[in-house]
């Protein structure tokens, strides 16, 4: 039997019921035996569950799924609102995780300190997709972004969330969610009948981008991620790239690296990972420390323009 594909949808959140009422108007869902006394429902191999509350700290879905059910979750979806001090409206996808936690100590908005679940393959494609919707249909005053990796739940295959931000008063925009869902739907091919997973092997050796450095939402990842067949993986900002100082620079920062790269790599099975470097986000000796830890374990630094060569070089050999 297929992977599923689970949706986590937050019963507590305006935006993640919005993006599910449309999904279950505009498809034909069969309801499922409730799991964990929650409402469950399934379309092809692709599976809804409704959650009460407290997204970010609901973890082990997919071992809760699998334990109630016996499917195996290969990926999980997680329609959300986002928050911003800035208020602007905003559609946003990201990974998740907080790789740059101190160990030991419990993050603020979920997650496991150090670890960062694998990011979905289905990032970039669906940033590009986002966007084709975004011209047929673009909803006035709201803007468009990646968002870096960052919060809760824990979990242990790929997940991204899809998002309406940024405040209490954009949440309940219903056009906002209809056009989010339409990119679940079409992204997950419900019209198929069934989803088919994003990466597999015929995608090996294709590069799959990580970005360092920046600001929260994604500039160098928001540019590339439109260029047709760019992979994303996990994006850390700088906030997620603590050092100490020049003497002392701690391990925080090369535990971030360390863990979104691993994580990436376990999304992207047989993909070439590689890193752009947001070369003013970092004093030089910061950047040294960076390029001399990536040599180390064998992960190349390119940038813009030599990432887009590869890519294209990947596109001519298929």
């Amino acid at each position: 039997m297929s992977d599923v594909v689970l949706i986590a949808v937050n019963n507590d959140d305006i935006a993640s019921t919005n993006q599910a009422k449309f999904l279950l108007e505009n498809h034909d869902w069969s309801k499922r035996d409730d799991v964990e006394s929650q409402p469950a429902f399934a379309i092809g191999n692709v599976r809804m569950w409704f959650l009460p509350e407290r997204i970010l700290w609901e973890d082990h879905l997919d071992r809760r799924w699998n334990d109630a059910t016996k499917e195996t979750v290969g990926e999980v979806i997680f329609p959300s609102r986002h928050a911003a001090v800035s208020g602007k409206p905003c559609l946003t996808l990201h990974p998740i995780g907080v790789p740059h936690h101190p160990l030991g100590e419990e993050p603020p908005f979920g997650g496991r300190s150090g670890f960062a679940p694998p990011p979905n393959p289905r990032i970039g494609p669906w940033w590009r997709l986002l966007h084709e919707k975004w011209d047929q249909n673009a909803i006035p005053d709201f803007s468009l972004s990646l968002e870096v990796t960052h919060h809760g739940p824990i979990i242990d295959v790929p997940a991204l969330f899809i998002e309406v931000g940024s405040t209490e008063s954009y949440w309940p925009n219903e056009q906002a969610a209809q056009l989010l869902s339409h990119v679940i739907a079409e992204g997950l091919r419900f019209e198929d009948g069934f989803s088919n997973k994003c990466w597999s092997s015929r995608h090996a050796g294709e590069p799959v981008l990580v970005t360092l450095g920046g600001g929260h939402y994604a500039p160098k990842a928001n540019k590339l991620g439109l260029e047709n067949n760019v992979w994303i993986g996990h994006m850390l900002a700088n906030h997620s790239l603590p050092f100490g100082s020049q003497d002392d620079p701690g391990i925080l920062w090369k535990q971030s690296i360390d863990a979104a790269l691993s994580s990436t790599q376990k999304a992207f099975p047989g993909g070439v990972i590689v890193c752009n470097v947001e070369k003013k986000s970092f004093k030089g000796w910061q950047r040294q420390l960076i390029y001399t830890h990536l040599d180390s374990i064998g992960v190349k630094v390119v940038r813009t323009n030599a990432f887009l060569e590869m890519v294209k070089g990947c596109r001519e050999v298929q």
